[in-house]
């Protein structure tokens, strides 16, 4: 199964594709990285470094169903939101929200990170979304939330003690004071959260006291991080948090998206974690330029192997990668049914019903291309660029029927239909830049699907732009996820490979 992408030298982002709201802690030599996952199952992914640039997925926290409900009823951009990842007294700790009906916080732990984690332990007093875990020197845990609040908690249970008391909520007038982290550095407190919104407006700001719980005075250069107003390639950056590197330097992990095509810009991939240098003047920390090149860090690279663009789906489980909507029953998707092969069977109708049986792996490319041999003989469905339900394409195999289907909104198309000669086939798409000449109305990309015939020729039926998969056109929270689904009975997949394109 195709993970990260590793290049030869280090790059940001350092984690592509939809992998938003990054928390990372560092023990002894070894980093550890959790984002957020939303309305996907298995819920979040977990990623371990040596370097800080390279990383490589170990598993995801929340991978078995008494772990995470996510109902059909909770609508996209639903589910796990804003992970905190801490290590404490010989133990990983994570708090998460579940953002649908009846959810909440809820707490994990494991002594490896790349599990077994815990069944979750809820923390009801907790209010809000994006908590956050720091404990003080005797011992007492803080839970932090945005707003910004916080309240005493026993993590090992979830009790809280006392009523939550807001702290500090950014700038004077800021929208969305979020993503609270709270650490001990030197003499003081910080107060790390986000502002502005996960839009374009988005930002960092820091306040720094004596106690955890305050009082806490602004940063005179805030937001000590923002993109707002600028041409900078990333932008909405924000929700950060703070690691030291191997050389003991401080750094910064925060989410940001590549906007691309015209105005107002389109961007496709979701919020990627991205890295950059942090300094200390005054007492407060300055943040260095986000650039695309990181391979002049000061400490030595530890590029993790690169892993194999195509599973054969040989093995009993699906790889961490592998992420499906809201639920993986093994009735439904299972690699253990026809062996070598990966087994889909139909719930719902189409893409567009929420209990969709889809599995696929996030796009962490501005170009990439994915295929996969399909056994439509017993069913319907195919392979598709899922935004979600109501944004995504898809090329779609029954017997000895394939068609192109569009879903934009309210609207839904079949665009392109074309008989073939009976049996497996493959099935195919290419992500591609827009063909010149280029406007202020242009697109981000362009997404080709159709067959590869025998002899490797690919026979487009159709080229979509990928504006209407972005999320300036669909809203929420997540970015493109390419993989397969069954829409009427059993469909097999004998394998799928992604292959990243261009530079």
């Amino acid at each position: 199964m195709p993970g990260q992408n590793q290049p030869a030298l280090a790059t940001n982002p350092v984690i592509s594709g939809f992998h938003p709201d990054p928390s990372v802690c560092r023990v002894g030599d070894d980093y550890y990285l959790a984002c957020s996952s939303f309305e996907y199952f298995p819920g979040v992914p977990l990623f371990h470094s040596r370097d800080l640039v390279h990383w490589r997925q170990i598993g995801n926290v929340l991978d078995r169903p008494e772990q995470l409900r996510l109902p059909a009823s909770m609508p996209s951009s639903g589910g796990i939101y804003a992970p905190t990842l801490r290590h404490h007294d010989g133990r990983f700790w994570l708090i998460v929200t579940n953002a649908r009906e009846g959810g909440g916080n809820l707490i994990v732990t494991a002594t490896d990170p790349a599990g077994p984690w815990s069944d979750p332990i809820p923390a009801p007093g907790v209010p809000g979304i994006d908590p956050d875990l720091a404990w003080d020197e005797d011992g007492t845990c803080w839970c932090t939330v945005a707003g910004v609040s916080q309240v005493r908690i026993d993590p090992s249970t979830g009790e809280t003690y006392g009523n939550p008391r807001a702290l500090w909520s950014g700038g004077p007038g800021a929208k969305a004071p979020e993503a609270p982290h709270l650490y001990r550095i030197g003499d003081y407190w910080y107060l790390l959260i986000a502002e502005g919104g996960t839009e374009r407006g988005h930002g960092v700001s820091i306040a720094r006291g004596r106690t955890p719980t305050g009082p806490f005075e602004p940063c005179p250069a805030n937001p000590v991080l923002t993109h707002r107003g600028t041409d900078h390639p990333v932008q909405n950056t924000g929700h950060a948090d703070l690691v030291r590197g191997p050389d003991g330097s401080w750094w910064m992990v925060f989410l940001g998206v590549r906007p691309r095509g015209g105005t107002p810009g389109w961007h496709v991939l979701g919020r990627e974690t991205f890295l950059a240098p942090v300094t200390w003047e005054h007492g407060w920390p300055v943040v260095g330029e986000v650039t695309s090149d990181l391979s002049a860090l000061p400490w030595p690279l530890s590029p993790a192997p690169v892993e194999e663009r195509r599973d054969d789906f040989g093995l009993s489980e699906l790889g961490p990668a592998w992420i499906s909507v809201r639920d993986r029953p093994a009735e439904l998707c299972t690699t253990k049914e026809r062996s070598g092969w990966l087994t889909l069977r139909a719930r719902g109708g189409s893409l567009d019903e929420p209990d969709a049986v889809f599995t696929g792996r996030r796009q962490q490319d501005l170009a990439c291309r994915a295929r996969t041999l399909v056994d439509p003989s017993e069913g319907r469905g195919g392979l598709a660029v899922r935004l979600d339900e109501r944004h995504h394409y898809a090329i779609e195999a029954s017997g000895t029927d394939v068609r192109v289907i569009a879903r934009v909104g309210s609207l839904r198309t079949v665009v392109a239909e074309r008989s073939v000669p009976a049996g497996p086939l493959v099935l195919a798409l290419t992500i591609t830049d827009p063909p010149p000449p280029h406007g202020p109305c242009t697109g981000p990309d362009v997404v080709s699907l159709g067959i590869e015939q025998r002899d490797g020729t690919f026979t487009e039926f159709a080229a979509l732009d990928g504006r209407y998969l972005s999320t300036e056109v669909a809203g929420g929270f997540t970015g493109r996820v390419i993989g397969m689904y069954a829409a009427a009975g059993t469909v097999h997949f004998d394998w799928f490979d992604y292959e990243p394109l261009g530079g």
